[in-house]
């Protein structure tokens, strides 16, 4: 299903009713929407298992729903504090996924729904931000009186933002992109807008202030979301240091991390990822991946350790649980900024 993770099916998602499958956590990483990349970075996959049954649970706890059901132990579904080892393997209620139909770029969401019927996955990914870095998409796309804030233009430094911005982009298209309220309302089908930007912030009220508690700040996220029979329920993966991103000190504590570090060691491959999007959004065509001419390289073992050291150490800290046999945080991200 992603190329991260891997999907099991054991009951098929109906019309009428939920399915029932899991996610097989992986060490394989992803950036620029390449896909799987030519590398592993070890215990990445249960470090991400781990986060995310936590945040579930906490979810739950709230009174939000989600098609969380546990993590797999010696083939039991059991609650991430009985497991006695890091998880790899996350329980879940499967929903119906129908074909998104497309020519080029078009693609065509009213065929989606029409076999969607009051049981599917809604094909967008709701964006929360707290912060607005430097490099941010948003300051290319909006300017800061958009969202209310008092400058004339963006600062050269990162805007903390009082008020979270709530984005809407699509999932499915082969090139995301971020839409207007009307167009995302419009995709979503049966399920409100309104009430997917409500639960988005609820989810980032519940990670931002379990983040402080760690001493993290929570910049930014996502959620997806399924919908059955008039309820909208949280889906995929939520909180996790590739969903989210977070920061120790002034230090990125996610993802990130790798993403900056190909700009810097492998900058010819990402000028080339971004000229092939650009081209396939010239030329009508939805795979850009076919268009690009470099491929990524692998990463030394070193680097791999360093983020290895950083996917245990943030779990262990966010979630206040001695998940994995790591280095403490701070001594983790003293290795990210020597990268």
């Amino acid at each position: 299903m992603t190329s991260v993770k891997e999907f099991r099916i054991e009951a098929e998602a109906t019309a009428e009713e939920l399915g029932r499958g899991a996610f097989v956590f992986t060490d394989d990483y992803s950036v620029f929407d390449w896909g799987k990349m030519p590398d592993q970075i070890p215990q990445k996959g249960a470090s991400l298992c781990a986060m995310g049954a936590f945040n579930f649970e906490l979810l739950e706890s709230e009174g939000i729903p989600t098609h969380y059901r546990g993590v797999v132990e010696n083939g039991d579904v059991v609650d991430l504090a009985d497991a006695s080892h890091p998880p790899w393997e996350m329980a879940i209620d499967l929903t119906q996924v129908p074909d998104l139909p497309h020519e080029g770029r078009a693609y065509d969401y009213d065929r989606y729904h029409d076999a969607a019927g009051e049981n599917y996955l809604i094909p967008l990914e709701i964006v929360f931000r707290n912060r607005v870095p430097v490099g941010s998409s948003l300051r290319s796309r909006t300017d800061p009186g958009d969202h209310g804030l008092d400058y004339d233009s963006w600062p050269e430094e990162a805007v903390d933002l009082d008020d979270p911005i709530v984005e809407f982009s699509t999932k499915y298209e082969e090139s995301d992109r971020y839409l207007a309220r009307e167009e995302a309302d419009a995709i979503a089908g049966k399920a409100a807008i309104d009430d997917l930007e409500s639960l988005a912030r609820d989810v980032n009220r519940i990670v931002t202030e379990q983040a402080d508690d760690a001493g993290l700040v929570h910049e930014d996220g996502k959620i997806e979301c399924l919908y059955y029979r008039g309820e909208i329920r949280v889906g995929d993966v939520v909180g996790t240091f590739d969903e989210n991103r977070f920061s120790y000190e002034g230090t990125q504590l996610s993802k990130e991390v790798l993403r900056q570090y190909h700009k810097r060691t492998q900058p010819e491959w990402v000028q080339a990822v971004d000229a092939a999007k650009a081209r396939a959004k010239r030329e009508d065509v939805a795979d850009w991946k076919a268009l690009c001419d470099e491929s990524p390289e692998p990463l030394e073992a070193s680097v791999l350790e360093t983020a290895s050291d950083l996917y245990r150490a943030g779990a262990n800290a966010y979630t206040g649980r001695e998940f994995f046999d790591a280095p403490p945080l701070s001594s983790a991200i003293g290795a990210v900024r020597r990268l």
